[in-house]
């Protein structure tokens, strides 16, 4: 088993785990994770990462999409199947539609080699902020409700009518308190990627369809015809909830 670890000075930043086969670009990661202060380990295919995962608990996952033996999509469907853990997924494919369908699989952001160093450092600490890594979370940030749904900011929470928690990745919950701090407001995409991204510059356009359709199947009464988030041609998105303070 070919395993990189590194361990930081410092213990204050997440545990990172990266499944990457080609030792150069694992070797490189680490280092440049640890010396920012996370602790960072890398492992070579899902069935390394599988004994990894027994042994430990991670914050966030970074997944090649071309591993030997099952793939980066594969494990990423897994994966988001049984925990909400944010992943960003690695790949080298050119096309659009390749990276669109990782996030439709439930990764929360990509991004594409050869990389910059400072961009993938940032990319991780925007999607750790927005899961709520750190221990002290946002203030003025009070629970809303929509239709009988409750969604708590600072916990990252979402549940139904019934008080189920309906579980969200990163990015999808990002979508939907945007949404609910904006009802009533037509909403672009541009819009959208600053609002869940924090400014940097997010995936395509067309990640954001993919994410307001994540949502959509899991809050619309009838997917087909939303009511709750609907299109507006050539404008983007609509929230059509009246929202209030929990």
């Amino acid at each position: 088993m070919n395993i990189h670890m590194r361990v930081p000075v410092s213990d204050n930043y997440a545990s990172i785990l990266l499944v990457e086969d080609d030792q150069e670009i694992a070797k490189m990661v680490i280092e440049t994770l640890s010396d920012n202060g996370f602790t960072a380990v890398s492992t070579g295919s899902a069935v390394e990462m599988e004994v990894l995962l027994r042994e430990r608990s991670f914050d966030l996952i970074m997944l090649d999409v071309m591993l030997p033996g099952e793939d980066g999509f594969s494990i990423c469907r897994r994966l988001r199947a049984e925990a909400t853990t944010p992943i960003i997924m690695l790949t080298a494919l050119g096309d659009d539609i390749d990276r669109v369908v990782g996030l439709e699989l439930g990764a929360d952001d990509y991004v594409t080699k050869p990389f910059n160093s400072r961009e993938l450092l940032a990319r991780i600490k925007s999607l750790l902020r927005r899961s709520s890594y750190t221990s002290a979370g946002p203030q003025g940030q009070e629970p809303m409700q929509f239709e009988g749904w409750h969604i708590d900011p600072v916990l990252r929470r979402v549940r139904d009518p019934n008080g189920v928690h309906i579980s969200m990745t990163t990015a999808e919950f990002d979508v939907l308190l945007a949404f609910c701090r904006n009802p009533g407001k037509v909403l672009a995409r541009e819009q959208l990627l600053g609002l869940t991204h924090a400014g940097l510059a997010g995936p395509v356009e067309r990640s954001i369809d993919v994410h307001v359709s994540r949502v959509r199947q899991k809050i619309e009464p009838n997917v087909r015809e939303p009511t709750l988030i609907k299109t507006v041609r050539l404008a983007g998105y609509l929230f059509t909830p009246k929202v209030e303070r929990a």
